[in-house]
């Protein structure tokens, strides 16, 4: 899906993946990163706003998209967020960027909080949209959580399990997640859905995603815990939908408190999908913040 005449695509090699992207725009750096089921085509309706006053980069991380999808090991670190973070950061490396600020939505998200622990040189500024962070929902499972947040323990059943029940009808279970998860009202870009199942399809894919879901189970677990003690020190925004899940079982502003030393946020009128159910809103959000 063309961003238009000033972005162009390419594939830039990382030590750990091959990352298909799409860039383009004048100013300082922004990294734009995606979340599932999607590519990095949901930033469609933001890309071309921002690049009036920044160099958008929009990647599909490892696993996803066009990218490439490494082979996983028993503790799916392959798929952890440290070696996604670690793809971008390389990423913004090739592109003769070694500071920038990062904005990611749903699983992009948990990848730019691990990137702002783990690379706090090179990210200037952080913004989240529609999560709570990784440790803090899984350590507050209750029943609202598994029933609203069902597919977190699903994916990462052993065996082959979700993929064989996925790539049995994956047009279908993706349509119900883009409806399951957006308000009343989102309309989603034909030609953006058109091209989320292309890639889908893939049984690659459905397998690398649930490699991301068991490596948050996991391996990305672990990493949170031994850094829980930390926060994020640059500048954070969290954005989060109105009638989204996240909304409604967090106090999303206090919780990221305890993750971050300097956060403030916003809550947009929408569902899960913030940058195409609310794009103009997320635009406008992520200029402020990225210039202040």
């Amino acid at each position: 899906m063309d961003f238009g005449a000033e972005f162009k695509t390419e594939c830039i090699s990382t030590s750990g993946a091959d990352i298909h992207l799409t860039h383009g725009g004048k100013g300082p750096p922004l990294l734009l990163l995606h979340g599932y089921p999607q590519t990095h085509v949901m930033w469609h309706r933001v890309a071309p706003e921002l690049a009036r006053d920044f160099y958008v980069v929009c990647p599909d991380l490892r696993g996803y998209g066009d990218s490439s999808k490494p082979p996983s090991d028993a503790s799916h670190g392959p798929y952890s967020k440290r070696a996604m973070a670690l793809d971008m950061v390389k990423v913004m490396a090739t592109l003769g960027y070694q500071q920038f600020a990062v904005a990611g939505h749903d699983r992009g998200a948990r990848v730019a909080h691990r990137m702002a622990l783990d690379h706090p040189e090179q990210v200037s500024r952080a913004c989240v949209m529609d999560i709570a962070p990784t440790l803090h929902m899984f350590r507050h499972t209750d029943q609202n959580f598994a029933t609203g947040y069902y597919h977190w323990f699903f994916l990462i059943q052993p065996d082959g399990l979700p993929e064989h029940m996925i790539g049995a009808d994956p047009d279908y279970f993706l349509r119900e997640k883009l409806n399951r998860w957006s308000g009343p009202d989102a309309r989603f870009d034909p030609d953006a859905v058109e091209e989320y199942l292309r890639c889908f399809r893939d049984p690659q894919v459905i397998h690398a995603s649930c490699e991301d879901y068991r490596a948050a189970a996991g391996i990305d677990l672990d990493h949170d815990e031994h850094d829980r003690d930390r926060r994020v020190e640059c500048p954070m925004l969290v954005l989060w939908g109105s009638q989204g899940f996240v909304n409604r079982t967090y106090d999303v502003m206090s919780v990221w408190q305890a993750y971050a030393h300097r956060v403030e946020g916003r809550m947009l009128d929408c569902g899960h999908f913030l940058p195409e159910e609310a794009p103009a809103e997320v635009a406008t959000e992520l200029r402020r913040f990225c210039r202040d």
